[in-house]
């Protein structure tokens, strides 16, 4: 290793639903205990969300992607074990299939009615789960430059990632509605571009002496650099279900920032396409999944998505190898060929529905489905 690469260290950081075993609904208001004892058995790396129905664990910083398989599988289990006690179980989906936002109540911490105050319905309506990785890129100046050309990735590891199909009861005909709601507050979306370090903290004062924003961690992109850690945080992932769809995500995308960071030090760089373009991608990626294609930008023109992995996972090998996780982005295949946690969902629920149960007993089965994949493999 140079003297000067970045560590590529990962962290995850997961969001669950917690529902209730016998109606499967949202558990609005979980007991206070569970929670405690969470925090006793976890410390740091558990955490309350927005929502009382959520719950939150953020990995160790982990030197390898079998490291952060470990510690995720770790601390699902953990949530899952303690949750049962209450009979209540966490679901990694990123929205409940027939929750109501309505019916929701928020934590009540100082953050979280700040928020809840400034963004109202907007807030409100936040009954969704994301996946945020993060990469320890440690100079401030590559973590900027790396920024700006991760952006072409995002809609391809949305399209693997997608959880969240259902919104209220129905059939949203998105494969990820979960984007469509965060969308709604403000800061969100692709990232903006900056030509250095320097002017990406002018823009974030800017916003803080005006009062818009107590710091960066107001700002939600998709991708941003951590205002915490030195690290790139990628956020535009739905939660996956399964815990080995998490470490093959987590693994590209570890991958390809080597993959950009390699080719800078060969004096190249990937070419930086206009966000209007990748907004694209990052709709077609909300819509179908991966079963309708991407737009190669290079191209012009609509290719199968699987032409586009190939291509991917062709510029990262050497990366893979290199970081020994080879077998993990591998399961890119696998995800493709099985389908992402939103198809399955799907597939369920027809099922159920042909077999003749109602849509509400259907829906039902979905969380089912969702509770058992969410400990498969932990």
């Amino acid at each position: 290793m140079r003297k000067d690469e970045p560590k590529f260290t990962i962290g995850v950081e997961e969001e669950y639903l917690l529902v209730d075993r016998d109606t499967r609904a949202l558990a609005v208001d979980p007991p206070a205990e569970l929670m405690s004892e969470c925090e006793a058995a976890l410390g740091a790396q558990v955490t309350n969300e927005f929502l009382r129905s959520q719950i939150e664990i953020g990995s160790k910083v982990c030197d390898n992607v079998q490291e952060a398989r470990e510690d995720v599988a770790r601390l699902r289990r953990c949530i899952i074990d303690y949750a049962a006690a209450y009979n209540l179980a966490p679901i990694a989906a990123s929205t409940h299939p027939f929750a109501r936002w309505t019916e929701q109540k928020h934590t009540d911490k100082d953050r979280y009615n700040a928020l809840a105050t400034e963004m109202q319905a907007a807030a409100g309506r936040l009954v969704i789960c994301g996946m945020h990785v993060h990469v320890g890129i440690e100079d401030d100046e590559r973590r900027i430059d790396l920024m700006n050309q991760m952006s072409y990735f995002l809609p391809h590891l949305l399209a693997l990632s997608c959880s969240s199909p259902f919104w209220e009861g129905r059939d949203t005909g998105l494969k990820s509605y979960r984007l469509t709601i965060f969308d709604t507050l403000p800061r969100t979306g692709l990232p903006e571009r900056f030509a250095s370090w320097a002017e990406y903290q002018r823009h974030v004062k800017i916003m803080e002496n005006a009062g818009l924003i107590e710091d960066s961690t107001r700002i939600w992109w998709d991708l941003r650099p951590s205002a915490k850690f030195p690290t790139l945080e990628t956020r535009i992932m739905d939660v996956c279900t399964r815990l080995e769809d998490t470490i093959t995500l987590a693994a590209l995308l570890v991958c390809i920032l080597r993959m950009l960071y390699r080719l800078g030090r060969n004096n190249q760089r990937w070419r930086i396409y206009a966000p209007m373009l990748i907004r694209e991608n990052r709709w077609r990626a909300m819509r179908y999944s991966f079963d309708a294609g991407l737009v190669d930008l290079a191209r012009g023109e609509i290719v199968p998505f699987e032409y586009l992995v190939d291509e991917i996972l062709s510029l990262v090998a050497e990366d893979a190898e290199a970081l020994g996780c080879s077998e993990e982005v591998a399961g890119v295949h696998r995800i493709l060929t099985r389908g992402t946690s939103a198809h399955r969902q799907l597939k369920d629920f027809e099922i159920e529905r042909a077999a003749g149960r109602n849509e509400e007993d259907a829906l039902k089965a979905v969380v089912d489905t969702l509770i058992t994949d969410t400990a498969d493999g932990v």
